[in-house]
């Protein structure tokens, strides 16, 4: 079992959108997934519940806790022996909360925005993974095409951050937000789009880092559900 930290002290830099689809994918790769929510905001949380009324509680193809970051061990505890992957959503600002789901962690996704402000805010971050010795990876997200800010950026990283700094960037996809609406994530509602592609590709990276890879294909995660709305079928965890 190895549990992932979605962390970011700045507002806005994407971690709600990163754990959903990160959750989503490794699903589709075969893999147990619980997500735990522990920011205030609940964002989260409020998509799985959506998701779970859309489509039904038994076939969201995850498990979803939202909690206080002091609850947060007891949760992990609860959770390791039925699941193969755990992804914390954690708060913005370094508090006790965000501090303890670092601490939980063995790896930390930091999620930045090519801007300067974005990338001034992983300092703190940073430094507390290193001090806890824990795997810190920054992930460049809603990078937007031909940007020079970005090119400026992912270059300013190589130099500071070395190998800290994922391979894998994930664009700016209008795909992302617009699959959340109802539950959903990219991969699942545009199969095959550039937006699904990076994630499929980001989790591929990150099973090489923590060593782990791609289950033999058994059940599938979950099974062809009727949406609730008088629409056609719909497959969740469908794989890209």
């Amino acid at each position: 079992m190895k549990v992932i930290t979605i962390a970011q002290q700045k507002g806005g830099a994407g971690k709600t959108t990163v754990t959903a689809h990160l959750a989503v994918a490794f699903a589709q790769r075969g893999k147990r997934v619980a997500i735990i929510d522990i920011d205030p905001q609940a964002s989260l949380s409020t998509w799985h519940r959506i998701r779970a009324e859309k489509f039904g509680e038994d076939y969201t193809g995850l498990t979803e806790v939202a909690t206080t970051g002091w609850r947060l061990a007891g949760e992990i505890a609860n959770l390791k022996n039925d699941h193969d992957i755990i992804l914390i959503d954690s708060p913005p600002h370094i508090e006790a909360d965000a501090r303890g789901a670092i601490r939980s962690a063995d790896l930390i996704i930091l999620p930045v925005q090519p801007s300067p402000t974005d990338l001034w805010a992983t300092k703190a971050t940073l430094e507390i993974g290193e001090q806890e010795g824990i795997e810190t990876r920054i992930l460049l997200n809603r990078v937007s095409a031909n940007s020079k800010l970005a090119k400026a950026v992912t270059a300013d990283l190589k130099k500071s951050a070395g190998k800290q700094l994922l391979k894998t960037q994930i664009g700016n996809r209008v795909s992302f937000a617009s699959s959340m609406i109802d539950g959903r994530t990219a991969m699942e509602a545009f199969i095959g789009s550039t937006g699904a592609e990076e994630i499929k590709a980001l989790v591929m990276e990150l099973e090489g880092i923590l060593g782990i890879g791609k289950k033999p294909k058994a059940k599938p995660a979950v099974k062809s559900v009727k949406s609730k709305a008088p629409a056609k079928k719909e497959k969740l965890l469908q794989a890209a």
